[in-house]
């Protein structure tokens, strides 16, 4: 008879998992003793919050589902803020975490917590197993539900009596799984189809409003292919970006609280919003009533949760973004003409394009297109979370889906670099970079010796200004420059990383920045690049909170 642990690896064996990423603990031993023979890769991090931002990482580069592992207690609540960060951006991960034996549960046993009540609020679904024999089934339960329907996160915690228990039985993962109350919609309703398509039919200036959905979906083709056949402009929320080609004719860039004028103004003029695998979010929607104000508007969305939710909508069409694009792609038989619309577009792009000072000083946005220059597209960009995550967003030009991972929902600083490792893991053939603020790369600084460790070629950019930046330029705009605990201390990045074993080199001038940046991709290890660039530089355009997307403030006007 196998053990409970020997058991669950097979079972994740059978769900094609080739990389766990986690720290081990008492309570996971007897699931790390079979994890040492087999087939599956571990990854030891230095943190179990990097373990769940690794996993997650890895599922958005890959499209498949990470997993992280850890031990009871402070292990698995270690792994809350990745699991909420997943969460929040629907990503497919599966944690597994140690638990104290059944015995003992709620005894206040030692390295006891409650991590399924802790993480009920921030997954899709989670398990507690209380019999070994349950394990095979709970695994493939877990797996479908974090993969399909909406994306998301889902917890299996594993006492440890239940990994030690032998099971009876040949141990095989039942048939296909059914579980009733969860039956996700895939294919839109063909009269909502229809109805959309009039609209299009109609509509003078319509505009996509596309976010991460499409890029969960696998989406991105339908969604290219539907623009260029209707001749239909697209803006991405942050979580869209490279869901479309970012050089694309069509492509207005992102839109939001740090959106383009072009597709700020846009969204305020159409006639016709289609959006596509949103949410409506506020930092994408500003002043929520006057977001589309004359808009008709086409909400596609595989959670019929989202649709109204924040924003009243007139065709709600529930399925999977693919399927539904096929649809509309199938039963299109004639398009508006946008030939006005996209004249006027043009126009405001040749007027407001991103503009910062483009002088002898290090400037962020400078350091980001010289990136965007030598990768053009071909690489995978991870960000922490600040003014390092928005100047990516909008200086870097992302040409394919699943090559932008950011933390968008929850804003996660730390998020990036554990992220960057998971991302080599799940697409070894492709470059990554995390692209972090001083502030933010702190917050997992450890993971140093996790790349160290295993040779992980992942390139850190750090664009260091000696603040928590974001925080700092709002204490500029709206609090009279009182920059009240944002100033950081001076830190040398590169001896910390040296002491790792890592690469480095500290970049001060304007003319430096393209041979060090080349001089970190042609390394084969990993490599930290320190950028002193201004201290006050700030993220613009910017929509102030309450004010409508095209109240922008920083921005050029003519």
């Amino acid at each position: 008879m196998k053990t409970g642990a020997r058991t669950l690896i097979e079972a994740l064996q059978r769900e094609g998992v080739d990389t766990i990423f986690g720290y081990p603990g008492g309570s996971v031993l007897p699931i790390y003793d079979e994890l040492y023979d087999s087939s599956i890769r571990h990854i030891l991090v230095r943190h179990e919050q990097a373990a769940a931002h690794a996993a997650d990482g890895y599922a958005r580069a890959s499209g498949r589902v990470g997993v992280c592992l850890a031990t009871s207690g402070p292990g698995a609540c270690n792994l809350v803020t990745g699991i909420a960060t997943a969460y929040m951006d629907s990503v497919p991960v599966v944690a597994l975490t140690g638990q104290v034996p059944t015995g003992m549960l709620g005894n206040d046993a030692f390295q006891e917590s409650d991590i399924t009540g802790i993480t009920m609020p921030v997954t899709k679904h989670n398990y507690l197993v209380k019999d070994a024999s349950d394990l095979d089934r709970t695994v493939q339960e877990a797996f479908y539900i974090a993969r399909t329907g909406r994306p998301g996160p889902v917890l299996v915690d594993l006492p440890k009596d239940v990994t030690t228990s032998h099971v009876k039985g040949g141990g095989t993962a039942p048939g296909k799984v059914s579980l009733r109350g969860y039956q996700p919609t895939y294919e839109g309703h063909v009269r909502q189809i229809d109805k959309a398509l009039d609209l299009i039919a109609r509509a003078e200036r319509p505009l996509v409003y596309a976010g991460g959905g499409v890029v969960h979906s696998g989406a991105s083709a339908e969604l290219l292919e539907f623009a260029e056949a209707t001749a239909i402009p697209v803006t991405t929320t942050l979580m869209g970006l490279g869901a479309v080609p970012g050089d694309h004719p069509l492509c207005l860039g992102m839109l939001g609280m740090h959106g383009t004028q072009t597709a700020n103004y846009a969204v305020t003029e159409c006639d016709l919003l289609l959006a596509i695998g949103v949410r409506f979010d506020d930092r994408v929607t500003g002043k929520i009533e006057t977001f589309a104000p004359n808009a008709a508007i086409i909400h596609i969305d595989i959670d019929p949760a989202e649709i109204g939710k924040n924003k009243s909508v007139d065709v709600p069409i529930v399925g999977d973004v693919k399927a539904v694009l096929q649809a509309l792609l199938r039963r299109m038989q004639k398009r508006g003409d946008t030939a006005n619309w996209m004249a006027r577009l043009n126009a405001w792009k040749a007027q407001y394009p991103l503009r910062y000072r483009d002088d002898n000083r290090l400037r962020p946005q400078y350091i980001i297109r010289e990136l965007s220059d030598l990768l053009k597209g071909e690489g995978i960009i991870a960000s922490e979370v600040g003014q390092n995550q928005m100047w990516a967003a909008l200086y870097y030009c992302f040409r394919k889906p699943r090559t932008w991972l950011t933390s968008g929902g929850l804003g996660t600083m730390g998020y990036g670099f554990p992220a960057a490792i998971g991302a080599h893991f799940a697409r070894p053939d492709l470059p990554v970079v995390d692209i972090a603020g001083d502030g933010s790369f702190q917050m997992n600084i450890q993971e140093l010796g996790t790349v160290a460790h295993y040779q992980i070629p992942v390139k850190v950019v750090i664009l260091n200004n000696m603040y928590l930046g974001m925080v700092r330029q709002w204490q500029e705009l709206f609090y009279d420059r009182r920059y009240a605990y944002t100033e950081l201390p001076s830190v040398d990045f590169v001896k910390i990383a040296n002491a790792y074993g890592v690469e480095g080199i500290r970049v001060e001038e304007k003319e430096d920045v393209r041979e060090a940046l080349c001089a970190a991709l042609a390394t084969d290890g990993p490599f930290v690049l320190d950028f002193r660039i201004e201290r006050e530089e700030n993220v613009f355009p910017m929509v102030p909170a309450g004010a409508a997307i095209n109240e922008m403030i920083g921005v050029h006007q003519e």
